[in-house]
């Protein structure tokens, strides 16, 4: 019974971090969309980063998460700097838009 245990533990880890990862890709791909179908000058209009630099960094964090998926620290980032565009910048855009748009 006791010889099971460390079999266990691995099989969780491995489901959670599949999760992770899943979670990590979906609010990353959300993001980077939303990014590319958004105009490049509402972005210095609300005082952030160019449209060019939140393309890289959420592309750059995907590829982390893709390539080093074992890595949760890689999809903790990639999962901070995509909430951090979704509820910072996605509100600075849908602000200076008054608020139409899919989105």
């Amino acid at each position: 019974m006791a010889a099971d245990v460390p079999i266990f533990a691995f099989y969780v880890r491995n489901i959670i971090d599949l999760v992770i990862l899943f979670l990590a890709l979906v609010v990353l791909g959300v993001s980077f969309v939303h990014c590319l179908t958004q105009r490049a000058d509402g972005f210095p209009a609300i005082g952030t980063l160019p449209k060019g630099g939140w393309l890289a960094i959420l592309g750059l964090c995907m590829v982390f998460c893709l390539l080093l998926s074992r890595q949760t620290i890689f999809q903790m980032i990639g999962i901070a700097a995509a909430m951090v565009y979704l509820l910072d910048v996605r509100v600075g855009l849908r602000d200076l838009s008054d608020g139409k748009g899919f989105w």
